[in-house]
């Protein structure tokens, strides 16, 4: 049994998953908690080559399936090199992009079949899922302007892409009420980051976790 804590970020690009990981983990770390910051694709040594491959523009176009495949082996590796050994050290974890990724761009996105994809996410993380999933909502028009100038080959699909995936966000946040818990995130910074604060500070109190 893992002694620690699992908690993921999710969104488009544009909607400050990554900015409320840090600012999240910013905060645990000031309260004592010890914590992981962590990533997927490039959570791991082989993801590393792995997410370079998949979002440069310079390397060759790769099929749905290609797409998947890749996201999975990097998925293996990292829950097994980095998260598992993490949760035993009784760290809380924090990571940018999970499962919930997969089945938004590669099923939503690309329009693979999203009960394959659980299964292949079931298979590569031998069931570990977060214990609480934040997804930040957010308009595609505002995520749009959000983002960096400089984009990878994922973040230059057309919108009707991004508005399927923000559907299949959506619909995964009805499907796992328990886990998943949509936040909006046109709210300042500090307001969203405080609620996704809370939300983790009310878990961990009720899981009967102190910090160091």
């Amino acid at each position: 049994m893992a002694k620690g804590h699992f908690f993921s970020f999710e969104g488009i690009d544009g909607s400050g998953k990554s900015l409320m990981q840090q600012l999240v983990g910013k905060r645990l770390k000031e309260t004592g908690y010890s914590v992981l910051l962590t990533k997927e694709p490039g959570g791991s040594d082989l993801g590393k080559q792995i997410r370079k491959w998949l979002l440069d523009q310079s390397s060759a176009a790769l099929s749905a399936k290609e797409e998947l495949l890749l996201f999975s082996a990097d998925r293996v590796r990292h829950v097994d090199l980095v998260i598992k050994p993490a949760l035993a050290a009784g760290k809380i974890v924090l990571c940018d992009r999970y499962i919930d990724s997969t089945v938004a761009y590669q099923g939503g996105g690309r329009g693979l079949d999203k009960d394959f994809i659980e299964r292949i996410n079931d298979f590569a993380t031998g069931g570990l899922k977060p214990e609480l999933t934040f997804y930040l909502d957010l308009p595609l028009e505002i995520a749009r302007r959000r983002q960096k100038t400089q984009l990878d080959k994922i973040e230059q699909q057309n919108g009707n892409f991004f508005q399927t995936i923000i559907d299949s966000y959506r619909q995964l946040a009805l499907q796992y009420p328990q886990r998943i818990i949509r936040i909006d995130a046109t709210s300042n910074i500090t307001a969203v980051a405080e609620k996704i604060c809370l939300h983790i500070e009310d878990y961990l109190a009720k899981a009967g976790c102190s910090h160091e």
